[in-house]
């Protein structure tokens, strides 16, 4: 099992697949890290040399934000918007869809489950 930025990439996927359960490394920056350090993208992680892992590992390091650092910074960064009160950051603390989706219907996966209001059943009457 391969470590690539505090990650425990899965060893049976091509490389190309594995290197995108890195937070931050999407599949067309996992074909850029590749090219760039010269390793077969469809070579297993199995497969990989410790030298192979090393090269990745230090590209990654060298030239892009991953993991940790860049959760920090998306959430500094919605934090900002919170604080300076911009239409965004309202959004975000109402958790409220923030790039113009409809809310009428749909946006569930933003707002959560549906909370019904009003319409109660109409009590059954019960014989004396």
């Amino acid at each position: 099992m391969a470590r690539i930025s505090g990650v425990t990439i899965p060893a049976d996927k091509q490389i190309w697949v594995a290197l995108t359960y890195v937070y931050g490394i999407g599949p067309k920056t996992a074909d850029t890290i590749l090219e760039a350090v010269k390793v077969e993208r469809t070579v297993r992680t199995k497969d990989l040399t410790d030298a192979e892992i090393g090269r990745i590992q230090d590209f990654i390091n060298t030239t892009y934000t991953v993991e940790g650092e860049l959760q920090r910074v998306v959430s500094s960064n919605i934090k900002r918007l919170k604080d300076i009160g911009s239409y965004r950051g309202l959004r975000h603390k109402q958790s409220l869809p923030s790039r113009g989706q409809r809310t009428k219907t749909n946006a569930r996966t933003r707002r959560g489950k549906k909370v019904t209001v009003g319409g109660t059943a109409k009590k059954v009457a019960s014989k004396t």
